[in-house]
């Protein structure tokens, strides 16, 4: 049965309102995610963002009849709802003053073994904005009725019903225990559980938009709200529901993410910055991150793809770009990124590519994701050279691309429909290819590495 399904996608970077039927997009709009300095701290600038949403449902709604509404958004971010409204901004992760409290905070948080969430940088870890909003904006905390997940306060918004929901809060919270499948101790230390709402699930309505919704944009006054999904979760379900474990899901915007389904989380670092997120039925994935997105955009200076002579060109130069260009992510986080070697600025590109596949192929090593399929989705798909170099360097996987530009509100519009009816694009096969030095150049990438992080 046909259904239009609206999806609000709150990146980190842009918003988007994009309307699926059945996984087939019709309609979108985007404009850029806002941070506002302050006060009290950097936070996200949700009214320019409702603002945008309410304009282009009442956009979308003038040539489209929209059935259901889904939204998913970025992790470490949470709101702290009042009565009607927030009762704090909602922070942004990259705010660094958190670390005034990490003394006190260190002493309430679990250990890696229970959480499986390692301590992260900034404000990476939501228990820790929690704990600074709860210490340092006491004034603004006890205004507080529910502390919700960033995609369950959209969907708070939209429909008045304030609900908790797994993927968000397991994605390196420090407040979920994914093995147990339940909050973590830090929730009763921190004494913050009166303010999580009940638990439900990504799928489940919550009811309908509430009337001025409906007035302002023209929807239909029973039009349901989902409960909504972590973004990179969402990426994850049309390969749950289309393939058998073993795999792995990497998730590639501003940040990579790696999501290795159906592997052990024995070999899971918080030194590696490996860890468990929760998928939407509630099962810990093995997963890795790093900002490659954005240290690919810091490498290159001016964007673009590499091609395969550039490829070689630099791998013969010996030129490298050796981690950590953003300041937070993956395993080399606390030093300092370097471009060793000349390159031109016409082969940056290619060498941000290097880079990005060399901390992806090491990241996969580190969590033992050495079997089963790679499927890369998100940004780096329109970078062929990725795809294919990273295949260079692990032949016993198959890679495929999943050629969507909006694979993660694509997923999160299965919500509205689980398990769902219909088939999804198959993500295609990347052929194998053979670079030139590419083995050489990666032993040698890793030794100076490794001698980087002693």
């Amino acid at each position: 049965m046909s259904q239009t399904v609206a999806v609000l996608d709150i990146g980190k970077t842009n918003v988007k309102l994009a309307l699926f039927d059945r996984g087939r997009l019709l309609w979108e709009k985007s404009a850029p995610n806002r941070i506002r300095s302050g006060p009290p701290y950097p936070h996200e600038d949700v009214e320019s963002a409702w603002s945008f949403f309410l304009d282009a449902l009442r956009e979308a709604a003038r040539t489209h009849q929209i059935n259901a509404i889904v939204p998913t958004a970025h992790g470490a971010a949470g709101a702290l709802i009042g009565e009607g409204e927030l009762a704090a901004p909602v922070m942004d992760y990259e705010f660094t003053d958190v670390d005034a409290i990490e003394v006190d905070y260190a002493a309430l948080r679990p250990p890696f073994s229970e959480t499986l969430s390692p301590k992260l940088p900034a404000g990476l870890n939501l228990g820790r904005q929690l704990a600074y909003q709860k210490w340092r904006c006491s004034e603004l905390f006890v205004k507080a009725r529910h502390f919700v997940g960033y995609p369950q306060y959209w969907a708070w918004r939209l429909s008045g019903v304030a609900v908790s929901e797994v993927t968000t809060i397991g994605a390196h919270t420090d407040l979920w225990a994914p093995r147990e499948g339940q909050v973590s101790s830090l929730v009763r230390a921190l004494g913050v559980d009166h303010l999580l709402p009940p638990m439900r699930r990504a799928f489940e309505p919550l009811g309908p938009i509430q009337p001025a919704i409906a007035a302002a944009t023209g929807l239909a006054s029973d039009t349901p709200v989902f409960c909504g999904i972590h973004d990179s979760n969402a990426s994850l379900l049309p390969y749950l529901v289309s393939r058998q474990a073993p795999f792995t899901v990497l998730s590639t915007g501003t940040w990579v993410i790696l999501m290795s389904v159906g592997l052990s989380l024995d070999q899971l670092d918080p030194r590696d910055d490996t860890l468990a997120n929760v998928d939407a039925l509630g099962r810990p994935i093995a997963c890795g991150r790093f900002m490659g997105g954005r240290e690919y955009a810091i490498i290159t200076e001016s964007g673009g793809n590499a091609d395969l002579e550039a490829i070689e060109r630099v791998i013969a130069s010996g030129a490298m770009a050796l981690p950590c260009f953003s300041g937070q992510g993956g395993p080399y986080a606390t030093t300092a990124g370097v471009l060793r070697g000349e390159v031109a600025a016409q082969d940056r590109a290619a060498l941000a590519t290097l880079y990005c596949v060399l901390v992806s192929d090491l990241m996969l090593t580190r969590m033992g994701a050495a079997i089963g399929d790679l499927i890369i989705e998100g940004t780096f798909v329109r970078n062929l050279l990725f795809c294919q170099t990273l295949g260079a360097l692990r032949p016993s996987q198959r890679v495929f691309a999943a050629e969507d530009a909006s694979g993660t509100a694509r997923g999160a519009a299965m919500l509205a429909q689980w398990p769902p009816s219909y088939r999804m694009v198959e993500p295609a096969p990347v052929a194998p290819i053979s670079i030139s030095g590419l083995d050489r150049y990666r032993k040698a990438w890793t030794a100076i590495v490794d001698l980087i992080a002693r």
